[in-house]
């Protein structure tokens, strides 16, 4: 049985992220709480792009008949081509 509990992670964690943006996107927040806000909107998006990057891994396995991965083209940031 597939884990769904990725998904579900992925997204309250994108969620989580969004919602710390459009608060600071508001102004209303201190250069204390702006600082803070920042931090976690920075391991927010580390957890994001972790979770991502495992999803490609697997989606390159399932498509590769021998099961190997074959990596997708990067450009120089590391990001898959085309984003």
């Amino acid at each position: 049985m597939p884990d769904k509990t990725l998904p579900a992670a992925f997204e309250e964690t994108l969620a989580s992220l969004e919602n710390l943006v459009s608060r600071m996107e508001d102004g209303q927040m201190s250069l204390e709480e702006a600082l803070s806000a920042f931090e976690t909107g920075v391991r927010l998006t580390r957890e994001c792009q972790q979770a991502l990057q495992e999803a490609e891994l697997r989606v390159q396995m399932l498509s590769r008949p021998d099961g190997d991965p074959e990596p997708f083209p990067t450009d120089k940031t590391g990001s898959a081509s085309g984003e």
